[in-house]
């Protein structure tokens, strides 16, 4: 008797949840291993999303303590357990917090819709075993200076999410209109209109525009809060995240035009970025100020 057997061909990458599994990891350890660039993922072929190559499993697999010493460098805590870690009252490390010390590296809305922010356990422990920060975490009073920038209401802990979460999504950018669409994420509607003025380009960045994580039900209290936290509301931010979208789109067209109807023409090229405000001016004046400031302190 003759016949063949067909055999499926080595499966070369994995899906996520596979893959975590196959790991001995969590998934919230995996996906923020991946957020945080310690897992490689690449496209998925057919358009289902990332995936992971097997050959990266291999390579997590051969490090010294797996997977003990890799759950430390992802595990996240919150403000209580972040204080305990670094060994400071829960009230001064929110301020550090708010003062962009500490950066948050995910965040989720209790049952409360209250904002709960969450950070690296080993950035904590870094930055507190450092000398030179010693005058930052045990003075008996808060510096005068940061006091005065507390006072008027400083918060430095979304600014900062946005920018861990906008290199992660630049990170996994797998094309010009993907890139573009990372930045779009932190930018409302308006200020994309306004800068992106064909509405055929318009369509094509938002369809690679990414949503806010964790955002829920479209229109719901916890959605417009998450989307709110998502988008960029300093003048100084929101500058620079217009500069580096004007930039992208200009890629975008010059190497992928965006779709539009048989005999449309593409459109002229856009008009110049308009110079600051003197609000932003001030802004960004009063930015650069904080983090030398703070630089300065660490020195």
């Amino acid at each position: 008797m003759t016949g063949s057997t067909l055999t499926r061909p080595q499966q070369l990458t994995l899906t996520p949840g596979r893959a975590a599994r196959e790991l001995g990891l969590k998934r919230n350890e995996f996906d923020l291993g991946v957020h945080l660039g310690h897992i490689r993922t690449v496209p998925d072929e057919g358009g289902g999303g990332r995936r992971v190559p097997r050959t990266e499993l291999d390579r997590l697999r051969a490090q010294d303590d797996f997977p003990e010493a890799f759950q430390q460098r992802v595990r996240i805590v919150g403000t209580t357990e972040g204080a305990d870690v670094m060994d400071i009252p829960v009230g001064r490390f929110t301020r550090l917090a708010r003062l962009g010390v500490v950066a948050p590296v995910r965040f989720y809305l209790n049952r409360y819709r209250a904002v709960v922010w969450l950070y690296l356990a080993e950035e904590l422990e870094q930055f507190a075993a450092d000398e030179r920060n010693t005058p930052l975490l045990h003075a008996r009073r808060t510096p005068e200076g940061m006091r005065g920038l507390l006072a008027e209401g400083v918060d430095l802990r979304p600014r900062n999410w946005r920018a861990r979460h906008r290199e992660f999504l630049l990170r996994t950018a797998d094309g010009p209109w993907e890139s573009a669409g990372a930045l779009a994420a932190f930018l409302d509607s308006a200020q994309i209109a306004e800068l992106v003025r064909d509405p055929y380009e318009r369509s094509c960045l938002n369809r690679f525009r990414p949503a806010p994580p964790n955002q829920g039900t479209p229109g719901t209290p916890t959605a417009q809060l998450t989307e709110k936290i998502m988008t960029a509301d300093d003048p100084d931010e929101i500058s620079r995240l217009r500069a580096d979208l004007a930039r992208a789109m200009e890629d975008a067209r010059t190497l992928r035009p965006a779709p539009r109807p048989a005999g449309e023409q593409r459109p002229t090229a856009p008009l110049p970025l308009s110079p600051p405000s003197p609000e932003e001016a001030a802004s960004r004046q009063a930015t650069r100020g904080l983090m030398g400031w703070l630089r300065r302190r660490s020195a």
